[in-house]
């Protein structure tokens, strides 16, 4: 039994853990995974060489390195036990949220909020396909992936070709107020989403990836409340535009991500 540590750079939440544990299912030689998502490494407990392992976990593009391989004595029972009543009731804000946001984005011409939206919905949709695909096989997996990143993928390049759109002067400036407000609300719905992953007192790694993914919402939804504070001092819709094209990239690469694993 070997136990290979990789330096995954671009590890930041649940959704590149799961994209990485979709991955490396499958592989005979695996034993179990260990994540550190605050280090950026993962443990693999295995047989045989850990080349091949590297090479799947490159064609995510997550910048994956090498940095130790050791003979050890046995793999440790690796944690399966996801608290999924906490899970599915930070789906379901997020879900809400999708909703409430991308209705108040096209009601006042916010691409922010709309491109907020999408990333809660790009999270939702990540954390639904790991509980969706359990126990699935492998092919229905795989079909579930392709399906959620295409149409991940096309709402963000519709989303972008908007802002192109309104970057050449169509569309009015978007109502400041309402940006702040629901970004506002939506920021409320991740301290909630936090405070009940933080209740749970789990040591799970899943449930400590997916705090740091809300984490990384309350952040974007803290740019769209500036964004719209812009929009009122200039009276410009510029910094609507560039919050949203920003967050759009973000979903887009999340979306690529995931139709790599239906390959």
């Amino acid at each position: 039994m070997r136990k290979t540590s990789y330096l995954i750079q671009q590890m930041d939440c649940a959704a590149e853990e799961q994209l990485i544990r979709f991955k490396l299912e499958g592989l005979p030689e695996i034993d179990s995974l260990s994540f550190d998502l605050p280090r950026r490494q993962l443990d693999v407990f295995h047989h045989g060489d850990h080349n091949p392992i590297l090479e799947k976990i490159d064609t995510l593009g997550l910048g994956g390195s090498l940095l130790v391989s050791a003979e050890v004595d046995e793999s440790p029972a690796e944690e399966n036990t996801v608290e999924q009543k906490v899970l599915w009731a930070v789906l379901a804000i997020n879900l809400a949220f999708f909703g409430l946001e991308s209705a108040a984005g096209i009601l006042a011409g916010s691409m922010g909020l709309v491109a907020d939206s999408l990333d809660m919905l790009a999270d939702s949709l990540v954390y639904g396909l790991a509980l969706l695909a359990v126990g699935g096989s492998l092919a229905r997996k795989k079909s579930i992936a392709r399906t959620t990143g295409t149409i991940q993928l096309a709402l963000a390049a519709i989303g972008i070709l908007e802002v192109l759109r309104r970057f050449l002067g169509v569309g009015e400036t978007p109502i400041f107020q309402t940006m702040i407000v629901i970004s506002a609300l939506a920021l409320v719905g991740n301290a909630v989403s936090l405070l009940l992953l933080q209740r749970g007192k789990s040591t799970e790694t899943h449930i400590k990836a997916i705090m740091i993914c809300t984490s990384n919402d309350v952040i974007v939804n803290l740019g769209v409340i500036i964004a719209g504070g812009l929009v009122y001092l200039s009276g410009s819709k510029i910094p609507d535009l560039a919050i949203g094209t920003i967050v759009f990239f973000i979903v887009a690469r999340g979306a690529w991500r995931i139709l790599q694993l239906a390959k």
